[in-house]
């Protein structure tokens, strides 16, 4: 099918900015938040863990759309993975940057064994980079729907078994397991999230990939030339499938975020599904309800600034110690709500709002930058 070159899809633009407003949530507490709004510890499920999965689906959605338009170009895909990762690069350093330039007992020495030599290569970005990369790489081989879908379980399959083959009396042991292993031998110790692996590891793009390929399918599915009731059906459809596979695949391997296991893949993918096909019913229902989608549809169209701005701001106001004195603020207008973590709450949320406003203006003015 071909697509208009300036025709957006609400429904991607909406998944979109929903992953981006919790991540700039999840990135933003000065204190302690609901535990629901942290990352799980190693087992389980968080709002906070839903985020970058689905940002990845979603990624996944606009590929199908951009391929369907424009074909693939290898120079634009190695581009834009080489921007990406250096991007991810740029952000793991900013910190060290900002305190060298900032802090006067930040010396050149620190900055040097922090910056360099405990450089930290992987991170969000630099996942998104390589998932991208596979990912289209993989639609290139296999175009099929079938061949797609077949590839993504493939992917999950070999992810599952690198766990069993490699502490098959414990495969999904915290500190012993593939994914950690892989860490401390590439990039090596020193340059990984913590002495226990990194969250955006090298191995877990394997499974990551898969979390994109079924994007794909979510995005040749909402292109397809067919009724929009028929979308939604199999959209949701899909979606239910993948949450019930999820749940059969739970009684072998772990759902677990920090290490990207099939269960906690399948189970993202069944939930942007549903998702999507909901808004697409309520798009269809109600098409005044774009109204009140639209912040996070302008979120949507600008994630990777809206995603980096937001966060070099929160790491540039915590050198400066002004992010605690903004939340010591915080807590004294808001002094009759006792708990430290409501408190939080509500400080991280006005922080998104205002990212969120900005987006807003931005879209208003038609700025919408894409790498």
């Amino acid at each position: 099918m071909n697509l208009k070159s300036g025709e957006r899809f609400f429904e991607v633009d909406v998944l979109r900015g929903v992953a981006i407003f919790i991540m700039i949530v999840v990135d933003a507490p000065p204190a302690d938040i609901y535990e629901i709004l942290q990352h799980a510890q190693w087992e389980g499920l968080t709002i906070a863990d839903l985020a970058f999965p689905a940002f990845v689906f979603a990624m996944g959605m606009s590929a199908a759309i951009s391929v369907s338009r424009r074909g693939v170009s290898l120079k634009k895909v190695i581009s834009r993975t080489i921007t990406l990762f250096l991007l991810g690069l740029i952000l793991n350093e900013v910190g060290y940057i900002f305190a060298y330039i900032c802090m006067a007992d930040f010396t050149a020495e620190q900055f040097y064994s922090s910056a360099v030599e405990h450089l930290r290569v992987f991170g969000i970005l630099q996942r998104l980079a390589l998932t991208y990369f596979f990912g289209i790489a993989i639609t290139q081989f296999v175009q099929t729907d079938k061949e797609i879908f077949c590839a993504a379980f493939v992917l999950l399959i070999a992810s599952s078994l690198g766990f069993h083959v490699y502490a098959a009396e414990n495969p999904f042991d915290e500190v012993n397991n593939i994914s950690t292993a892989i860490d401390l031998f590439l990039p090596g110790a020193n340059h990984i999230y913590t002495p226990t692996g990194d969250p955006e590891g090298l191995y877990g793009t394997i499974a990551s990939t898969a979390s994109m390929l079924f994007g794909f399918l979510a995005g040749r599915i909402l292109i397809a030339n067919s009724f929009l009731r028929d979308k939604i059906y199999f959209m949701g459809l899909f979606g239910a499938v993948f949450l019930i596979c999820g749940e059969v695949w739970s009684l072998f391997d772990i759902v677990a975020k920090k290490i990207w296991t099939a269960p906690f893949v399948l189970f993202n993918a069944g939930g942007a599904m549903l998702l999507t096909a909901v808004l697409m019913q309520l798009f269809d229902f109600k098409p005044r309800a774009k109204i009140i989608f639209q912040p996070l549809a302008a979120l949507g169209k600008n994630p990777l600034l809206m995603f980096m701005a937001s966060n070099i701001t929160v790491i540039f106001l915590a050198v400066n110690g002004i992010w605690t004195e903004m939340f010591w603020l915080s807590r004294t207008v808001f002094q009759a709500f006792t708990s430290v973590e409501l408190n939080v709450l509500i400080f991280v949320l006005i922080w998104a709002a205002l990212w969120t406003f900005t987006a807003m203006l931005l879209d208003k003015a038609g700025v919408i930058i894409k790498i």
